[in-house]
């Protein structure tokens, strides 16, 4: 009996492969879709259960909805698909989105504005923008486009403003708008634990690279998500390291 030595490239073929299946199935576990995939697997095993054995009305039946299985497929988890793919992105940018000269002035204001509302207890939002651009966000609020400074955010974020509600989004040293709706996260987990700010936090990082700072209006406390993940009371210090590892 020969057994066939398999080649590099098929073993770098099935890493890829495992590699794309584990992701997938991480992203899909995270964010609740795994009913889904369950019933589609079903219909699959279905299938061919019905053409092992000649089934030829169920099998004609789950043949003629074979052909929108992968649209359905896409459909229920483009959001899923959409952050393997933002994952998968190797390219460089040309232009780093912190310069060292916008991050010495990105620092101070924001850090000083996170410290202000944190001991007033005022309820915040503000996403730093990375490589993945989030121009459809921005163009759906309130366009401000303009020099990060800590009045400005405050101001944004006094309950007696109108553009409060909703976060802000930084790109490099500018606010380029505010009062921008986000999506929640879909981890059941989290939506049991979390109001909609700190939802709405996470949900852009699932789909984006993006870190969020959010500032709790109950407790002020400083909590950052960062790749679908939520880690709470972060001290300033900390904070601070973030926003520079986020440029690098």
């Amino acid at each position: 009996m020969e057994f066939l030595i398999p080649r590099f490239k098929d073993i770098v073929d099935i890493v890829i492969i495992a590699f794309l299946i584990y992701q997938s199935l991480l992203i899909i576990r995270k964010s609740g879709g795994y009913q889904v995939l369950w019933g589609l697997l079903f219909l699959l095993a279905l299938y061919l259960v019905a053409s092992l054995f000649e089934l030829k009305v169920l099998s004609g039946l789950l043949s003629g909805i074979r052909t929108y299985w992968i649209m359905a497929i896409v459909i229920l988890f483009q959001p899923e698909l959409r952050t393997i793919l933002s994952k998968l992105n190797l390219a460089k940018e040309l232009q780093s989105v912190f310069s060292r000269g916008e991050q010495s002035s990105l620092y101070t204001p924001l850090i000083d504005a996170v410290s202000s509302m944190s001991f007033r207890k005022t309820g915040a939002l503000i996403v730093l923008e990375n490589k993945r651009k989030l121009n459809e966000f921005i163009q759906a609020g309130e366009q401000i486009d303009s020099l990060i400074s800590m009045r400005l955010i405050l101001t944004i974020f006094n309950t007696k403003t109108v553009l409060h509600d909703g976060a802000i989004i930084i790109r490099g040293n500018r606010i380029m708008a505010a009062k921008v709706v986000l999506p929640l996260s879909r981890n059941t987990e989290y939506a049991r634990k979390f109001g909609t700010r700190h939802l709405a936090g996470i949900g852009i990082t699932e789909i984006s690279d993006a870190i969020a700072v959010i500032v709790s209006e109950q407790s002020g406390q400083v909590s950052v998500a960062r790749g679908g993940q939520i880690t709470q009371n972060i001290a300033f210090e900390e904070l601070m390291q973030i926003i520079s590892d986020a440029g690098k």
